[in-house]
């Protein structure tokens, strides 16, 4: 039977009415806190009234630690460059935990992966994994509620595929983004075609298209409007379901697409996709003086 409560005088004496001797019996050892509450413990009560309105302050700034798994956003959660094209590829291959506050990059070409973390700043190991399919995978996994409350506020969702639509991107800062969803889900093809015509059997022409795939019709016409204002333009939208799920790609023909890449590749230095950005310069280097020469707006 337990004896009378255990006198104890303080602001929250009231509370404690009901905690008992045994309630503070000696020798628990670890874990004795569990599924306890202040009102029902007075150790864990007298803990709680201690804290109680305190403000604790960092003693050292995160840049002066010395852990050997420290890791963070370094990257200023504000629009820049490298956040616009770090936005481009999370609003493509990325992911925004429900839930939680965790963000997940997952792309086939490693190098992708790497630059999205070093654009951040952070240190994280980036892992492999083995798709349906045979193939690998490399993905970054990490937490930060920051940028994750930030990548929100401008269009950014859990579970976007289907529901992805407009992002809120300056204009100045439009092209390292379109870059971004470039190397993310879009393609850049090249190729030279025999043409079908009875005119002569060698008659050949170059292909160059370039195309930006989702799962969401609504955020492919944002696209569409906000390049057509910017660089006058044109495209078209078409779907695909033949593998029983729809997907919705937007198409730039060839006079298009170079009015497109010159603009998104107009800094060499800047970051993107190299495998991808291999292919335009290697169509520029074969004509150089078209290129140069043409227009910057084909269609009034």
């Amino acid at each position: 039977m337990p004896s009378a409560p255990i006198p104890w005088t303080g602001p929250i004496d009231t509370v404690l009415r009901e905690c008992w001797d045994e309630s503070v019996a000696k020798g628990e050892g670890k874990g004795w806190a569990k599924g306890r509450t202040a009102a029902t413990d007075l150790r864990i009560a007298r803990g709680a009234a201690a804290h109680t309105g305190r403000t604790y302050v960092r003693r050292t700034p995160l840049s002066e630690l010395k852990w050997t798994r420290l890791t963070r956003t370094t990257l200023p959660i504000e629009w820049s460059a490298e956040m616009a094209y770090i936005v481009g590829l999370t609003a493509t291959d990325g992911c925004l935990a429900t839930g939680s506050r965790a963000i997940t990059f997952k792309s086939a070409d490693r190098q992708l992966v790497e630059t999205y973390r070093e654009l951040l700043g952070r240190s994280n190991t980036i892992g492999a994994e083995r798709t349906r399919a045979g193939g690998i995978v490399y993905r970054l996994h990490f937490k930060d509620t920051r940028l994750y409350g930030w990548l929100a506020s401008i269009g950014l969702t859990p579970r976007k595929s289907l529901t992805l639509g407009a992002i809120d991107v300056p204009d100045e800062f439009l092209a390292p983004l379109v870059r971004g969803l470039l190397d993310g889900d879009g393609s850049i093809s090249n190729a030279i075609w025999k043409a079908d015509t009875t005119r002569r059997t060698g008659y050949f022409y170059e292909w160059f298209r370039t195309r930006f795939v989702s799962a969401s019709p609504s955020h492919l016409e944002w696209l569409k409007d906000r390049l057509r204002n910017r660089l006058r333009l044109r495209g078209w939208i078409w779907h695909d379901d033949s593998d029983g799920r729809r997907i919705s790609c937007l198409s730039y023909g060839k006079h298009d697409s170079i009015k497109l890449l010159r603009w998104l590749y107009s800094d060499p230095a800047a970051a993107c996709l190299l495998r991808k950005r291999a292919i335009w310069d290697d169509y520029v280097a074969r004509h150089p003086d078209w290129i140069r020469e043409m227009p910057a707006r084909l269609h009034a």
